[in-house]
């Protein structure tokens, strides 16, 4: 299901599981994670709060933000792709994907032929991660 700015599946498995097959999905179309960042354990640590199982990913695929980045430097406060992995508490996790032609179109970015372009590259990548998720 997508909606203006995410592609989101629901996935069978515990939250570190799908973490690992988000991971993989991602790594076949050439993006690796840079960044993880455990919400439950932030939260926990920083203000005592109990919370569901929440990652958030920073995906990057280096040929296309170097492409990005060269066409235009401010383009790097729209990177990395983030993705969350949420666990639901019935044995599924909902993933949410950033919608990269989104990022890349927005406002006076969307101006940019190339970065238009780049966008829908890697939106077609992350659509076809998030399908072989299914």
């Amino acid at each position: 299901m997508s909606d203006t700015f995410s592609i989101n599946v629901t996935v069978a498995g515990s939250h570190d599981d799908v973490v690992e097959k988000v991971t993989a999905a991602l790594a076949a179309e050439g993006f690796g994670i840079l960044t993880t960042i455990d919400i439950k354990a932030t939260l926990k640590k920083k203000i005592d709060v109990d919370f569901r199982a929440y990652s958030i990913l920073g995906a990057c695929n280096p040929g296309l933000a170097h492409q990005a980045l060269s066409a235009r430097a401010d383009v790097g406060l729209m990177l990395p792709c983030n993705v969350t992995v949420e666990e639901n508490g019935d044995g599924n996790c909902t993933v949410r994907f950033i919608d990269p032609m989104a990022m890349m179109t927005f406002q006076s970015l969307g101006d940019d032929e190339t970065l238009a372009s780049l966008g829908r590259q890697a939106g077609e990548k992350i659509a076809r991660a998030a399908k072989a998720l299914n």
